[in-house]
């Protein structure tokens, strides 16, 4: 990895010499540096005013750190326009032959071309952390603390690496800066979204959080960075000419990925079914992991976010079941209707995990489903908390249709892990696109054959046989 680093920082020396000599990417840069920062030195400085007229400083003190990630995040921004144009925008100008005829490997290019293009915006982005700190104090006498800023400094080259890596990868695989230009929305628009959240985590003064968000994109830009690398071939880019969407091509691959190897019923279920989930080992492992750390962490919450005992009357708790509860909300117990709404309701949350798996390596899609871990086992430890046996909660509320709900969502968030580190996955076998659709056969024929099965039994049990066991338990 070392020797690759030199070889690659041949690379990042010839890029950021030529980016130097375009006053078209230097401008930008010392605009939003020097002009931006001023600007928000300003608005800091009538904010405090303005609040001090109310006596609601709290405003000030919330905004000024505020506008600090602000002023670290827009010279990024610009770090986005020149990712996009590393390798399609050297192919359009026919520049880049020479470039991939070198004896460098892929690797070294790949990473040369990444480094060049985060070096100078990430840079300027420190200079306008700089700029600004120094403006707001000599202005307000605002001073930040120490691990704030090692918070936004880090804010900073995370959210640099996230959105320079995508964008690399968005250039390396595509055959025009139109194209790439288009795709970049898949970047922006989840970063804006991210940036909104951490501006209420700012307002709210819950800092520490801010070290989960930078965890989080961490582990994203890793990710993308090994996409980028697992998928980069020179000849590849060399000969691809023009994109096409072939519809018919992706179904037929999805189709034939579908069905599998064809046989009698038992042989293909073995073959195709079995198969399939003795693949995914590693990955229902790791759901489990996630699931059982999920239930550990709600469960360490209930101490933080307690729940008064008078609140809770089990007694009363008690009496309703004796007597017979008929409906929670939306769901009516003993009846057909209240198991299709448990079955839409988990098929629907489902979907939308899988579809934020897809966007995110399987990160979004595997806390959505861990989240009602969290839940179970914060109840559970309230329950404990206010005299109720844990076991006899999780026995009345969770087990009876538990034994089939969570062993399909441990299968589905393995399925969602799977079908988003596929891009990851270096494979000489297909392209990116046959293998992902592919591997999304694989995640419809489970999902269907086995997923949609325990859902739809958990959903029966949950409606007539769970409230039958709570009665059970609660009325003796």
């Amino acid at each position: 990895m070392w020797i690759n680093l030199q070889k690659a920082m041949i690379i990042t020396r010839r890029e950021v010499r030529d980016q130097f000599r375009d006053w078209r990417i230097i401008a930008p840069i010392i605009i939003l540096t020097v002009f931006f920062p001023g600007l928000m030195n300003f608005t800091a400085q009538q904010s405090v005013d303005f609040v001090a007229k109310y006596g609601a400083p709290i405003i000030a003190d919330r905004l000024i750190p505020f506008l600090l990630m602000v002023v670290g995040f827009f010279p990024i921004s610009v770090s986005l326009v020149i990712a996009l144009e590393s390798f399609v925008g050297e192919k359009e100008r026919r520049s880049i032959e020479p470039l991939l005829s070198s004896p460098l490997s892929d690797v070294q290019l790949y990473l040369g071309k990444l480094m060049a293009v985060m070096f100078p915006p990430l840079i300027a982005s420190y200079l306008a952390i700089c700029v600004y700190l120094v403006g707001v104090y000599r202005q307000v006498g605002w001073v930040p603390d120490t691990t704030l800023l090692i918070q936004v400094v880090a804010l900073a080259t995370v959210q640099s690496l996230v959105m320079v890596s995508g964008a690399v990868v968005i250039s390396s695989q595509t055959t025009s800066v139109r194209a790439a230009n288009l795709l970049a929305s898949f970047i922006i628009i989840p970063m804006a979204l991210l940036l909104v959240g951490e501006s209420m985590i700012m307002f709210w003064a819950r800092y520490h959080v801010l070290w989960y968000a930078i965890l989080g994109q961490a582990l994203v830009a890793g990710l993308l960075i090994r996409t980028g690398i697992a998928h980069f071939n020179r000849e590849e880019l060399l000969g691809r000419e023009l994109d096409t969407l072939n519809l018919q091509w992706a179904w037929r691959v999805f189709k034939s990925a579908f069905i599998g190897v064809p046989g009698p019923f038992r042989a293909w279920w073995r073959m195709n079914v079995w198969g399939t989930l003795k693949s995914l080992k590693w990955s229902i492992l790791l759901a489990l992991i996630f699931t059982l750390g999920g239930a550990l962490i709600g469960s360490t919450q209930a101490e933080v976010f307690s729940i008064p005992a008078d609140l809770l009357d089990w007694e009363n708790l008690e009496e309703g079941l004796v007597t017979g509860i008929e409906e929670i909300g939306p769901i009516r117990f003993f009846s057909i209707q209240g198991a299709g709404t448990i079955l839409f309701h988990n098929l629907r949350a489902i979907t939308l995990a899988s579809l934020m798996g897809i966007f995110s390596f399987g990160v979004l899609g595997i806390i959505a489903l861990v989240f009602p871990f969290s839940i179970i086992g914060y109840f559970t430890a309230v329950a404990g908390q206010t005299g109720l046996s844990p076991w006899k909660f999780l026995i009345s509320f969770v087990i009876p249709h538990g034994i089939f709900e969570i062993p399909a969502i441990i299968l589905a968030g393995a399925l969602i892990i799977r079908l988003g580190l596929i891009l990851v996955t270096p494979n000489e076998e297909y392209t990116i696109g046959e293998a992902w659709v592919r591997t999304l056969a694989d995640w419809a024929r489970i999902m269907l054959l086995v997923v949609f099965p325990l859902l739809l039994a958990a959903a029966f049990f949950e409606v007539y046989i769970t409230p039958l066991v709570a009665l059970n338990i609660f009325s003796r």
